[in-house]
């Protein structure tokens, strides 16, 4: 029999709002597959209702609230799982915002700020924690969930498209600085 290529035993993953959607069923996947995962989204209750399934199911669960858009939580958030489990091996950027539905020349700079610190600034201060460890010990993954939504316009929607495609080229440059 052939071992399971997708094995991640021993494994860390931190995945960013991970109480739902993208995030909960990546979080749920990823233990699934053997790793430890840590939950995190800004409200613990819902974090800790994700882990107590992960647990009932018999996987690893901690739960680390963070608001993405808080630097000192989103460094709790790496430090915490260091502190957990030892390091981590997978990163999961998937926490994200969009405060505005609208016109591009109507929204304000508030919610244009928002939306670009939240959904692309918080994922250069995780990947500013999580990959120097990575690339000392030789290995590991950072996923950054984007969206179609940074490939088409959109007339409602264009400033967190705006940030999808820079998730795009932020992804690049992290590959072409850290890949090698």
């Amino acid at each position: 029999m052939t071992p399971n290529p997708f094995n991640l035993a021993g494994q860390v993953a931190v995945i960013t709002g991970s109480s739902r959607g993208i995030g909960r069923a990546s979080a749920e996947l990823l233990a699934q597959l053997g790793a430890k995962v840590v939950i995190s989204s800004r409200k613990a209750e819902a974090c800790e209702e994700v882990a107590n399934g992960i647990r009932a199911h018999g996987g690893e669960a901690h739960v680390i609230p963070c608001n993405i858009s808080r630097r000192a939580e989103v460094d709790a958030l790496i430090e915490g799982a260091v502190k957990q489990y030892g390091q981590v091996d997978i990163l999961v950027c998937n926490a994200a915002v969009n405060p505005y539905y609208g016109p591009l020349l109507d929204i304000s700079d508030e919610a244009f700020d928002k939306i670009m610190a939240s959904n692309v600034k918080s994922n250069l201060w995780l990947c500013a924690k999580a990959i120097p460890p990575m690339a000392a010990r030789g290995k590991g993954s950072v996923i950054i969930v984007s969206s179609i939504g940074g490939l088409r316009g959109s007339t409602v929607i264009g400033a967190y498209g705006i940030s999808k495609a820079a998730d795009f080229a932020l992804c690049r440059s992290l590959a072409g600085e850290w890949g090698p």
